[in-house]
C-alpha cells in the first residue's frame, strides 16, 4: 500500500501545482487515515467522497448529508478543501459560476483513481452479493405479478414499432436454418470445457433440438451424424447444467456478479446473437440508438449533454438481473422461431454459492451471450414508452426518426432527452429495473457515460489504477498494468509523476525503451517520438531490446470430424450437406488465418515478459 500512497502523494502535489493552492495537510490525511482504516480508505471511502462530489456538480449545491465522515468548515470539507473552494462557494455551498475545470479534474482523480482496482472483495461482502443476487430474482417476481394486461400491450405496441423488421429478419433465418451459424467463444463455461475441447462435447439439450438439431450443429453433416448419433446425449430439462454463478473484481465494496453458462448453451446463443446485431446494424434508425461494439456514440452525447444540457445519461443497477425472462416472452412472441430459439437456449436454473441451485425469473445472468441484446432491445422499448406518456399521443416511425440521435442505449449506459427523462425513469422503474440516481445526470453540467465523464463539454475523465503495483519482473500483468497507468498519466499531463514512476519501473525491469504506443514493446510513451537502439537488416527497420508480453495458448488438439466443424463454421452453410468426404477434406486443406488453431485454442493461462528485441513502433 506504500507505493500506493505515495502515488496519491505525487498526483496530489502535481494537481495541486495547476490550480495554485497546497495539499499538504490532505497528503497527511490520507497517510493517516489510510494507517488506521486500511487499503479501503483508498478503494471504498475516497471514491465515497469523489461520487459525493459528482452528485454535488449535478445538483449544483453541497448537500448537508455529503461527505460524511469528513469534517467541515462552512458548508464544504476541509479535505480536498483548496480545490472545493475552486468549484464551491464555502459559505453557502453553491457552484461557483465558472468553476475551475482543472480542481474538478483533480478532485475526481485524486478520490477515484483506487476504486476500481482488481482486488477480491471480502468474504462477508461476496456473500452479501450472493444474498443480493437472490433476492433480485424476488424482485423480478414481483414486478412480474405487479405488471398490468395494459402495461404488457403498450410495451408489445412500441416494440413492434420498434423492432419488427429485425425480428422479422431473425424470424426468417432461423426457419430456414441454413444460414445459423454457431460458435464457441474464449471463456470458461459451466461444464469446465476449454478451447478446442468444446467442439469435443455430445451433451444436446431436447428444447434445443426441436429447434437447432444437433445432426446439423454438432457435426460437419448427415453423414456423420448418421454414423456417430449414438454419442449424442439428449437431455431432458431436469438434466440441463445449470448456470454456475461466480464473482469477479469490481469494486472492493461489491464484486460483480456474472454467470457461467453450459457450453451447448454458449454455443448456440452466439449464432442468436450474431443475427440480431446483424439485423439491428442494417436498420437505419436503431443502428443509431442501440451500441454493440462502439462506446463512441455514447461518449460524444454525454460530451453534448454536458455542454448544451439537452441530454441526460442514466445508469442502471443491476441491468441484466432485473430483466424479465417474462417481459422477453412477451416481446418476442409473435415470432415463433426466434421466441422459440431464444427460450430453448436459454437457462432456467443457477447454482448460487450458499444458496444451492434456484430457478431463474431474471431473462439470464451476466455471461449469457444473449443478455446484453436482449437487455438493451427491453431498455430501448422501455425508454420510448416513457417518451410516449410524456407526449400523450402513439408515437409513430416517424418520432422514432427524429430522436434516433438524441437516445442511445449501450447495455446499462443510456442516453436520453433531458425534458423526457422523468417518465423515462418512471416506466424503467415501473418495469422492474433500477435506475442509480447516484450515477444518473441531467440537472447540472456534469455527464458520463461508458467510461468518460464530461463537465461544460470539457473532458474529465480520469486514469484508474488497475491493479496493485509489482515487486519484480515474475509479476508480468502487474508490470504491464503499471507501466500502461505511466503511460496513461504522461498522455493526461501529470509529466512530474510520470518522472516518479519511471523511476520506479527501471528499478523493476531493466530494459525500458521509448516507444510507440502501436509497438509490442513494454515501454515508456512520448511525444518526442521513439528511441531507437539498432537496425534489422532484413525486415529493414529500427529494433530496440525490451519486454514483449508472452502469452502462451494452451495446448488443446483437435482432429478428426470435430476439426471439420470447427473449420466448416467459418464457412456458408449452404450446399455443406451435399459433399462428398473428399470434397470437404479438400476444403478443409485451405489456408487459415492460425494454422495452429486445431493444436491450440482458448485463453491463455499464464502471461510471461519475455527479452527480445522488436521494433519500437
Amino acid at each position: 500500500m506504500k507505493s500506493l500512497l505515495l502515488l496519491w502523494s505525487k498526483l496530489a502535489e502535481e494537481s495541486a501545482s495547476w490550480c495554485g493552492t497546497s495539499t499538504t495537510r490532505d497528503c497527511k490525511t490520507v497517510t493517516c487515515r489510510s494507517k488506521h482504516e486500511g487499503l479501503s480508505f483508498l478503494t471504498i471511502t475516497l471514491p465515497q467522497f469523489g461520487k459525493d462530489f459528482e452528485t454535488s456538480l449535478d445538483q449544483c449545491v453541497v448537500d448537508p448529508s455529503r461527505f460524511a465522515g469528513f469534517r467541515r468548515r462552512g458548508e464544504l470539507p476541509l479535505f480536498l478543501g483548496g480545490f472545493l473552494d475552486l468549484v464551491f462557494d464555502r459559505g453557502s455551498g453553491r457552484l461557483l459560476n465558472d468553476p475551475s475545470i482543472d480542481a474538478i479534474l483533480a478532485i475526481r482523480q485524486l478520490t477515484l483513481m483506487f476504486g476500481k482496482i482488481l482486488l477480491p472483495a471480502s468474504d462477508r461482502r461476496t456473500a452479501d452479493a450472493m444474498r443480493g443476487f437472490v433476492e433480485c430474482e424476488q424482485d423480478v417476481r414481483v414486478s412480474d405479478a405487479k405488471r398490468s394486461p395494459l402495461m404488457v400491450r403498450e410495451f408489445q405496441r412500441v416494440s413492434d414499432m420498434l423492432f419488427k423488421d429485425v425480428f422479422d429478419d431473425v424470424d426468417h433465418k432461423i426457419l430456414e436454418i441454413e444460414t445459423v451459424l454457431p460458435k464457441h467463444g474464449p471463456g470458461a463455461t459451466a461444464d469446465k470445457l476449454m478451447g478446442n475441447h468444446k467442439f469435443t462435447q455430445r451433451d444436446w439439450p431436447a428444447r434445443i433440438e426441436q429447434i437447432f438439431p444437433a445432426r446439423d450443429f454438432l457435426f460437419p453433416n448427415g453423414r456423420y451424424y448418421d454414423d456417430h448419433k449414438d454419442e449424442v446425449n439428449i437431455l431432458e430439462p431436469g438434466q440441463e447444467l445449470p448456470v454456475r454463478v461466480i464473482t469477479v473484481p469490481k469494486t472492493l465494496k461489491t464484486p460483480r456478479i456474472i454467470g457461467i453458462e453450459p457450453t451447448v448453451m454458449q454455443y448456440m446463443q452466439q449464432s442468436i446473437l450474431t443475427m440480431i446485431r446483424d439485423a439491428i446494424d442494417k436498420n437505419h434508425n436503431l443502428s443509431r440508438i442501440i451500441g454493440s461494439d462502439d462506446q463512441t456514440p455514447n461518449q460524444e452525447a454525454a460530451c453534448r449533454g454536458s455542454l448544451h444540457g439537452d441530454l441526460a445519461t442514466l445508469d442502471l443497477s443491476e441491468a441484466s438481473d432485473r430483466v424479465s425472462n417474462q417481459l422477453v416472452r412477451d416481446l418476442l412472441h409473435p415470432w415463433p422461431y426466434l421466441h422459440g430459439a431464444v427460450d430453448a437456449t436459454r437457462s432456467r436454473k443457477a447454482d448460487v454459492p450458499g444458496h444451492g441451485v434456484i430457478r431463474l425469473a431474471k431473462f439470464a445472468t451476466m455471461g449469457s451471450a444473449l443478455c446484453f441484446p436482449m437487455e438493451a432491445i427491453v431498455f430501448t422499448t422501455l425508454i420510448f414508452m416513457g417518451i410516449q406518456r410524456d407526449l400523450n399521443r402513439p408515437l409513430t416511425p416517424r418520432d422514432v426518426k427524429r430522436l434516433r440521435n438524441q437516445v442511445r442505449v449501450y447495455g446499462d449506459d443510456i442516453i436520453v432527452p433531458v425534458h423526457h427523462v422523468s417518465s423515462v425513469i418512471h416506466v424503467l422503474e415501473a418495469f422492474g429495473a433500477k435506475v442509480n440516481m447516484r450515477k444518473s445526470f441531467w440537472n447540472g453540467k456534469f455527464r458520463e457515460s461508458c467510461g468518460k465523464e464530461y463537465y461544460n463539454g470539457a473532458d474529465i475523465s480520469i486514469v484508474r489504477v488497475r491493479r496493485v503495483f509489482p515487486t519484480s519482473r515474475q509479476d508480468a500483468q502487474e508490470v504491464n498494468s503499471l507501466v500502461s497507468l505511466r503511460n496513461q498519466l504522461y498522455i493526461a499531463g501529470y509529466w512530474q509523476t510520470c518522472r516518479w514512476l519511471d523511476g520506479l519501473i527501471s528499478g523493476i525491469i531493466k530494459y525500458y525503451p521509448v516507444v510507440l504506443p502501436t509497438s509490442p514493446v513494454i515501454g515508456r510513451h512520448s511525444f518526442l517520438g521513439y528511441e531507437s537502439q539498432g537496425y534489422d537488416e532484413n525486415l529493414h527497420r529500427p529494433i530496440v531490446k525490451g519486454y514483449v508480453v508472452s502469452a502462451k495458448i494452451p495446448k488443446r488438439k483437435l482432429d478428426d470430424f470435430d476439426a471439420l466443424t470447427k473449420f466448416f463454421l467459418s464457412q456458408p452453410r449452404e450446399g455443406l450437406g451435399e459433399l462428398s468426404v473428399e470434397e470437404m477434406l479438400e476444403l478443409g486443406r485451405q489456408p487459415s488465418t492460425d494454422e495452429r488453431h486445431l493444436e491450440r485454442s482458448g485463453r491463455p493461462q499464464a502471461v510471461n515478459l519475455k527479452l527480445r528485441y522488436s521494433t519500437p513502433y
